[in-house]
């Protein structure tokens, strides 16, 4: 994590370093570096809890097997590339918002377009003017979509299909966060597709089959099903197939100290395997 003094690239695409496939990957919210103008309250320990830390390093193999790898480099907690623009709560605004808001369930919980609330605390202690809410929109969270979508129609056009992969990292306690009440444990990896709408259930199939032979818990849509993202890109009757895949964060994470454990290269080797196998299974469908 760092704090910038100035503007910074909103984003880091890594093209494929191998004959290409239309396999497009991106992590949304593993992005470290704090803006200028982000004014929060919190200790940075807090706020750090939102970050996917280190999920573009695990899937660095997606380029290396014929695939495109975006990734954020802003946080999540200034600005979610993973909601739509409308998805604001506007009881945080000190003014009225220009057209018609639309906020979903996660903004009732905090956790909309621009969040308010992490592990319960406010973020901010103050409202936030809608100028500065544009300029998050304009500055980041438009050039992620625009640069996503891209990779996306580029995909599609050139190969007459896309297969998306949303790629996320989930806290140990998700169900605690979300305000779940259940004794069952949080699986070791969540599959999203919105309940089977969003991808080719053959591919979610092969990853859910992989994860298990390596000795992982898997779950379906449970907790995570996918959210602005996946929903938009994934629509398998056009051939345009998304795929979201959660995984614990202590699996390779201390989840207080935000270091690697030694597990970290492990899992991260399995990732790279399973990156394989996507690719595999792409090139057997074109």
């Amino acid at each position: 994590m760092k704090f910038a003094d100035s503007e910074f690239e909103p984003y880091v695409l890594t093209p494929p370093a191998a004959s290409a496939i239309p396999l497009v990957c991106d992590s949304p919210h593993s992005g470290v570096i704090y803006p200028a103008d982000f004014q929060a309250c919190l200790p940075t320990s807090i706020l750090r809890s939102g970050e996917d830390t280190y999920v573009e390093e695990l899937w660095q193999a997606i380029p290396m097997v014929g695939g495109t790898l975006l990734a954020a480099n802003f946080p999540r907690t200034y600005i979610d590339p993973n909601r739509e623009v409308d998805d604001i709560d506007p009881n945080i605004l000190a003014e009225p918002w220009t057209t018609e808001l639309r906020p979903t369930e996660k903004s009732r919980l905090g956790h909309g377009l621009i969040w308010s609330r992490v592990r319960d605390q406010p973020i901010y202690d103050r409202k936030l003017w809608v100028g500065e809410v544009e300029n998050r929109i304009g500055n980041y969270h438009q050039p992620y979509h625009e640069a996503l979508i891209r990779q996306i129609e580029a995909a599609h056009e050139r190969f007459g299909v896309v297969w998306h992969l949303n790629l996320h990292s989930m806290p140990s306690d998700s169900y605690e966060v979300l305000g779940i009440d259940t004794d069952k444990p949080l699986a070791n990896f969540v599959l999203g597709d919105r309940d089977g709408t969003t991808c080719d259930p053959t591919l979610t199939g092969i990853v859910e089959d992989f994860l298990l032979d390596c000795g992982y818990t898997v779950a379906r849509n449970d907790p995570f099903k996918g959210v602005a993202l996946i929903a938009r890109i994934g629509r398998p009757e056009e051939n345009r197939h998304s795929l979201q895949i959660e995984v614990d964060r202590s699996l390779y994470m201390d989840e207080e100290s935000y270091e690697k454990t030694a597990n970290f290269g492990n899992l991260q080797r399995d990732l790279s395997e399973l990156s394989v196998k996507v690719a595999d299974f792409i090139r057997t469908m074109l």
